[in-house]
C-alpha cells in the first residue's frame, strides 16, 4: 500500500471529507483502490467485516463528496461496510487499532467521531432512525439531509418497512440508499440505467413532470383522469426499467439500479439527488468483496472474518484440532435430525454462521432461513410446533433479544417444544457492546414454562441438544463463541435429568457454583488453591432454570460460603437466581458473592482480556476465594 510519504499516495493527502471534494476523478478512483489496500492489510490482522466494506468504497466516497457531513446526517445500517467512512472521517491513523481494546469499534460509534451519527450493530435501524432525525430537523427549523444506507439483507426484516412506510407517508426530505450486493448487472446495463437516471433526476426534468402534472389538472373534467393516466403510462415503463414500483407505491421517488463502482455516475446521480424533494430511495448495485478475488469468490466467508494471509485468503488464527461450538451444533443437529424425523432447523440470515450448512445440505426440506427477521422465525417455529413438529431456532444471543415478545407469548404461554440454540452466549470479544450475548439468562430465566441451560464443554453440549430435543418444552441452550475445550466427545447422545446440576469437585470450605463457560476456570481455580490449603467444592450447575435444589441446598448450609461465577450481566442472572432460591427456602446464614458483568455495556476486546477484567477468568476467580476465606467479601 502506498505510505504516508509516497508522493503518490492520494490517501496520505485525505484525512476528512473536505479533502476529496477537490479531487478529480483519476484520482478519486486511485483513492478507492488505496482505501481498499488499507482496509484489507488491517482487516487481515485484527479480523473483521471485509467484504461489505470493500464492496461500499466508491459509494461511501460518492456520498462523502455530494453531502456536506457531518452536518448533513449519514447513518449507516449495522455498519459491517463502514471501514471506509472511518478512513476519511479522521480516523485513518488509528484504523490499525480496529477492534482491538482501546480502539476503534468495528462499527460506527458516536463516541468515536461528529462523522458517526449513530451507534449500530444490529440491522435494520437506519430508516427508522433517518425518519426521527428528519422529524426533529423539521421541529428544530433546521435545514440539512438526513441519508441512510441499508443493504438488501437489512431489508427482510420487517423494522425496514416499517420505517419505509412511516417515512413515505411523512414525505420528508430524506434519501434511503439501498446498497444491494446480491443482485449482478451488466456493464451496458449500469451505462444506460446510470444515463436515464442522471437525466430523470435532473432538475430540468424533474420541474417539467411537476409543471405538466400542474398543467393536465387545469384542463376542465377530464384533468385528474389525464393526470392519473400519464402516471400509469410512466409507471408502466419504469417497470420494464427498474424494479422500483414498490418503493414508488410507498411514496418514494425512486432511482436506480446505479452501477455502484462508476464514481462518476454514481455522484452526478447523488448530486440529483440532493436537489431532490420528499422521500427519495436510490438504488445502488455494489459486489461484496469488490478488489480482493478471494472476498468476491466467497464473500459469506469473508464477511466476518478472523484473521487471514492476505495472499492466499487462509485463515491464519485458531487452533484446528479443537472443533467450535458452533461445529459441535452443526454435527448434533445432523445426527439427531436423522433420529428425529419431525426436527426441523431455523436460522435468520445465519446459515454458515450457526453452523447449519451440513444441516441444509442433508435435509433441505427441513431447513428454514427466514433472514433478517428473528421475530417471524420465532412465532414461525411456534406455528410448526403447534402441528407436531420440533423446531429448532438457530439465533446469536444478542439477536434473539429482537424476538422477546414472540418466545414469551408465542412459545412459553403456549408451553411449545421450540428449542432455542443461542450461539455466541457470553463475551463475544472484538465485535463489542452491541454483539456481548450477556443478558439471555436474564431475559429469559423470568419468562415461566421456560428451560435454560448451559454446557461446560462440547461434550455436555451435544447431550443438551438431546435433552432439549427430547424434554417437549420450550428450551434455551447458549453457549460460547469460538472453540471448546478439547473434551472427549461420547458416542451416544443421552438427555440429562431436568434441573439437575453436576458436582464435579469436593471441597470443605467453600463452593463455586459455576454455570457454562466459566466451569472450568473454577475447576483450574480449584487445583491451584487446593495447593495452597483451601479446599474449594465446584459445582456446574448446568440449569439456570430450574436450579438443583437439592444439592444447592445441602452446599449453602453445609459450607456457607458461596461464589456463583457466570458470563452475564450480574442483574436478574444465575447469581440472582441463587439467591432468590435461598430467599424462598429461608437459608439466611450463608454468604453469596456473584461475579459477573455488572450494570454496564462491554466494550470490544479479546475474550480472554474480557474476562480478566471483570474477574471471571482462573486468576479472578481465585482473587474471589481468597478475600471470601480472609473474610473481607
Amino acid at each position: 500500500m502506498k505510505n504516508e510519504q509516497d508522493p503518490g499516495s492520494i490517501l496520505a493527502k485525505v484525512n476528512f471529507p473536505q479533502d476529496i471534494r477537490g479531487l478529480d476523478m483519476p484520482a478519486l478512483n486511485r483513492l478507492a483502490g488505496e482505501i481498499r489496500e488499507m482496509i484489507i492489510e488491517t482487516v487481515s490482522r485484527s479480523g473483521g467485516h471485509l467484504a461489505s466494506s470493500l464492496g461500499a468504497v466508491e459509494l461511501t466516497l460518492a456520498i462523502h463528496r455530494v453531502f456536506q457531513t457531518p452536518v448533513d446526517k449519514l447513518i449507516w445500517d449495522v455498519g459491517h461496510q463502514a471501514y471506509a467512512h472511518k478512513i476519511i472521517t479522521g480516523r485513518k491513523d488509528r484504523f490499525h487499532t480496529l477492534r482491538q481494546k482501546g480502539g476503534l469499534s468495528g462499527f460506527p460509534k458516536r463516541a468515536e467521531s461528529p462523522y458517526d451519527v449513530l451507534d449500530v450493530g444490529h440491522s435494520s435501524t437506519s430508516i427508522s432512525a433517518a425518519t426521527g432525525m428528519a422529524e426533529a430537523r423539521c421541529l428544530k427549523g433546521e435545514d440539512f439531509k438526513v441519508i441512510a444506507v441499508i443493504g438488501d439483507g437489512s431489508m427482510t426484516a420487517g423494522m425496514a418497512y416499517e420505517g419505509l412506510n412511516w417515512a413515505g407517508d411523512r414525505k420528508k426530505n430524506l434519501i434511503i440508499i439501498l446498497n444491494d450486493n446480491e443482485m449482478s448487472i451488466s456493464p451496458n446495463v449500469g451505462a444506460l440505467s446510470s444515463y436515464l437516471n442522471r437525466v430523470m433526476t435532473g432538475q430540468t426534468v424533474t420541474k417539467l413532470k411537476s409543471e405538466i402534472k400542474h398543467f393536465l389538472k387545469t384542463i376542465p373534467s377530464i384533468g385528474d383522469q389525464m393526470v392519473r393516466f400519464s402516471q400509469q403510462v410512466e409507471e408502466s415503463l419504469k417497470s420494464l426499467i427498474v424494479p422500483g414500483v414498490l418503493f414508488e407505491e410507498l411514496g418514494f421517488n425512486y432511482v436506480g439500479p446505479l452501477e455502484g463502482h462508476r464514481l462518476d455516475h454514481l455522484i452526478k446521480n447523488l448530486e440529483n439527488v440532493r436537489a431532490m424533494e420528499g422521500p427519495v430511495l436510490v438504488h445502488v448495485l455494489t459486489r461484496k468483496g469488490k478488489g480482493y478475488s478471494f472476498a468476491e469468490k466467497d464473500p459469506s466467508r469473508f464477511h466476518g472474518i478472523a484473521p487471514f494471509c492476505v495472499e492466499t485468503g487462509a485463515a491464519t488464527a485458531g487452533d484446528k484440532t479443537i472443533p467450535t461450538y458452533t461445529q459441535v451444533f452443526g454435527r448434533t443437529m445432523v445426527r439427531l435430525a436423522r433420529e428425529h424425523p419431525k426436527m426441523v432447523a431455523i436460522t435468520a440470515a445465519m446459515c454458515d454462521g450457526t453452523g447449519l450448512d451440513h444441516f441444509a445440505r442433508e435435509f433441505p426440506e427441513r431447513f428454514f432461513d427466514v433472514g433478517i427477521a428473528e421475530q417471524h422465525g420465532v412465532t414461525f417455529a411456534a406455528g410448526l410446533a403447534l402441528e407436531g413438529i420440533i423446531p429448532v431456532v438457530a439465533i446469536y444471543s444478542t439477536f434473539m433479544q429482537r424476538a422477546y415478545d414472540q418466545v414469551l407469548h408465542d412459545v412459553c404461554i403456549q408451553n411449545l417444544p421450540v428449542v432455542l440454540a443461542l450461539d455466541r452466549g457470553g463475551f463475544v470479544g472484538d465485535d463489542g457492546q452491541t454483539h456481548q450475548g450477556l443478558f439471555d439468562f436474564s431475559y429469559l430465566r423470568a419468562i415461566p414454562n421456560m428451560i435454560v441451560m448451559a454446557p461446560k464443554d462440547e461434550n455436555e453440549f451435544q447431550h443438551m441438544l438431546k435433552t432439549a430435543v427430547a424434554c417437549g418444552r420450550p428450551v434455551s441452550v447458549r453457549y460460547p463463541r469460538g472453540a471448546g475445550v478439547g473434551a472427549a466427545m461420547d458416542d451416544t447422545l443421552s438427555p440429562l435429568p431436568i434441573g439437575k446440576a453436576e458436582l464435579v469437585c469436593e471441597g470443605s470450605d467453600l463452593a463455586i457454583v459455576a454455570i457454562g463457560a466459566t466451569v472450568y476456570p473454577a475447576l483450574a481455580a480449584a487445583d491451584k488453591l487446593r495447593q495452597e490449603g483451601i479446599h474449594v467444592r465446584v459445582i456446574n450447575a448446568r440449569f439456570v432454570k430450574p436450579l438443583d435444589q437439592i444439592l444447592l441446598m445441602e452446599t449453602a448450609r453445609s459450607l456457607k460460603k458461596i461464589i456463583t461465577v457466570e458470563e452475564n450481566v450480574l442483574m436478574g442472572g444465575f447469581g440472582s437466581a441463587l439467591l432468590e432460591l435461598f430467599e424462598k427456602l429461608g437459608v439466611y446464614d450463608v454468604r453469596v458473592r456473584r461475579l459477573g458483568v455488572p450494570d454496564e455495556f462491554v466494550a470490544h476486546a479479546t475474550q480472554a482480556e474480557q474476562r480478566s477484567l471483570y474477574g471471571i477468568d482462573e486468576a479472578g476467580i481465585i482473587r474471589a476465594v481468597r478475600s471470601m476465606i480472609d473474610g473481607f467479601v
